[in-house]
């Protein structure tokens, strides 16, 4: 969404915008987002985007040619999070099992070389 380039709010930091969902008389639109920080950061952005919604209205509304510009939501996308911890969970898994998997592997060698 290059219309979040534009928004000058300190309170948003490094916003990805994941996906739009329109409602099939494209009066609403959610917007699905992700931020980079903690709790508090994602709770700043949420009140940055907010403030910022009048704004992207107006901008949305003179580059389409709609009788209504969307209602614009946005909402945090959880999914990414859950992502992330899985891939988390993965790495450590395999990080515990390489030192077994490579303590296996040097006692094969040392009997190979019986």
């Amino acid at each position: 969404m290059l219309l979040a380039r534009e928004v000058h709010d300190p309170g948003i930091g490094f916003v990805t915008m994941t996906r739009v969902q329109l409602t099939p008389d494209l009066q609403q639109a959610r917007v699905y987002y992700t931020a980079l920080g903690d709790e508090t950061v994602r709770r700043s952005t949420a009140r940055a985007l907010e403030r910022a919604v009048p704004f992207l209205r107006r901008r949305i509304g003179s580059r389409l040619r709609l009788k209504r510009v969307p209602e614009l939501r946005f909402v945090y996308d959880e999914s990414i999070a859950g992502q992330d911890r899985i891939e988390q969970l993965l790495n450590e898994i395999r990080a515990a099992d390489e030192p077994t998997s490579g303590a296996a592997s040097r006692m094969e060698d040392d009997d190979d070389q019986s």
